[in-house]
């Protein structure tokens, strides 16, 4: 039976939430691992990530809790830094996440092991400074904060911390281009399920820049009451985040509609002429039969109803009328939206009454667009004579 001696180890509130966090996040992990029964790439991903996550309390822990730090400097040098490998997976992790729920020709490719780089460079960084020396100096190297406090480890652990940050925002541009992605076959966004993944993001991503923040106050100055309370937001955020990444991924994760990130070469335009009568004839069939006002048409079902290839569709959009099929179908919107909101016989009808009516599944998107658009609030649309 193996002692780990933690009869003597006081544990205040503090660690405990950073303990519920380690549990939470291996559990979710194993849970995630073991009922992917379908093998979906994003979900292991997602498993890899809360299990590096899970690793990152145990690190603070290690590194900073009240009197765990001394139980593990004692009797954990050994083990000391590895649990900080976290900091350089997590990022990568949930980047490669994302990429694999909103892109379904996503594969694995050799320039991906550039992700491991920063974990491969803080391996060797603490092999040859940390692990390299005998047990007993590297426990005076801990129990007198000469090494976590030198100016090599502070270095190295701002960059992790920046690093993180970079992922991040790596992260909100990957789900921009999905979403411009959806624009060229959606009329409406609403049901694309992405607004939860980029507050998801950004909560991460203040969470990592509190960290950074941290980080670099190490560079000039020691430990300061300031810090401390900032290092227990973080706590109390990530808990919550984690909780909010499982339960909204277990409801979301698998209504994703998944696009190419890489498009299928388009036609050069020699090869495709765009004919304007072609055009003409697709603007009035639209309008005449008020296709727009369907708030779940796409690009697909468009082209089915007028008998074109959607790929074709697309490029007479994209060229002859100069906008993706997003902007392309909520400009007709806002021209009945228009015609609704000047006409008398509709003065008792509702502006929310007037958008649903006429495709729009959103005000804030409404209005938004047709200001856009005309300069003023459709509010103030109406009342001009």
């Amino acid at each position: 039976m193996i002692d780990l001696g933690f009869e003597s180890v006081i544990f205040n509130f503090h660690d405990v939430i950073l303990m519920m966090i380690t549990l939470q996040c291996a559990l979710f992990a194993l849970l995630l691992w073991l009922t992917n029964r379908k093998e979906i790439k994003s979900t292991f991903f997602l498993a890899a990530f809360l299990f590096a996550h899970a690793l990152i309390p145990i690190n603070e822990l290690m590194m900073w809790g009240a009197e765990f730090k001394d139980h593990a400097r004692q009797n954990w040098s050994n083990f000391y830094f590895v649990p900080g490998i976290a900091y350089y997976l997590d990022g990568p992790l949930l980047f490669l996440c994302i990429k694999s729920l909103v892109f379904r020709d996503f594969i694995l490719k050799r320039v991906d092991l550039l992700h491991l780089l920063p974990f491969a460079i803080y391996c060797l960084f603490i092999i040859l400074t940390f692990y390299g020396n005998p047990l007993s100096v590297r426990i005076d190297m801990l129990n007198n904060l000469s090494f976590v406090y030198s100016n090599s480890f502070v270095t190295v652990e701002f960059f992790s911390k920046l690093i993180r940050v970079i992922y991040a925002i790596a992260c909100f541009v990957l789900i921009n281009r999905y979403g411009i992605r959806l624009q060229d076959k959606h009329s409406n966004m609403e049901k694309a399920h992405i607004s939860w993944l980029r507050a998801l993001v950004m909560g991460f991503m203040v969470v990592m820049s509190f960290e950074l923040i941290l980080s670099a106050s190490k560079i000039f100055t020691h430990y300061h009451l300031i810090y401390f309370y900032m290092g227990l937001t973080r706590y109390y955020t990530t808990f919550l985040l984690v909780n909010l990444l499982v339960f909204t991924s277990i409801r979301f994760f698998g209504m994703f509609e998944q696009v190419n990130e890489d498009e299928l070469p388009k036609k050069p335009i020699d090869d495709f002429s765009i004919n304007s009568e072609e055009a003409e004839s697709i603007d009035k069939r639209i309008k005449q039969g008020q296709l727009y006002m369907d708030p779940d048409i796409t690009l697909d079902s468009l082209a089915d109803t007028l008998k074109i290839m959607p790929r074709d569709l697309s490029m007479i959009i994209n060229r002859h009328f100069g906008a993706n099929f997003y902007t392309f179908i909520n400009s007709y919107r806002i021209e009945e939206a228009k015609k609704m909101l000047k006409d008398q016989a509709m003065k008792n009808i509702t502006i929310t009454e007037i958008y649903l009516a006429v495709g729009f599944n959103s005000k804030s998107v409404f209005y938004t667009f047709f200001k856009k658009l005309e300069g003023v609030t459709p509010t103030k649309y109406r009342q001009v004579d």
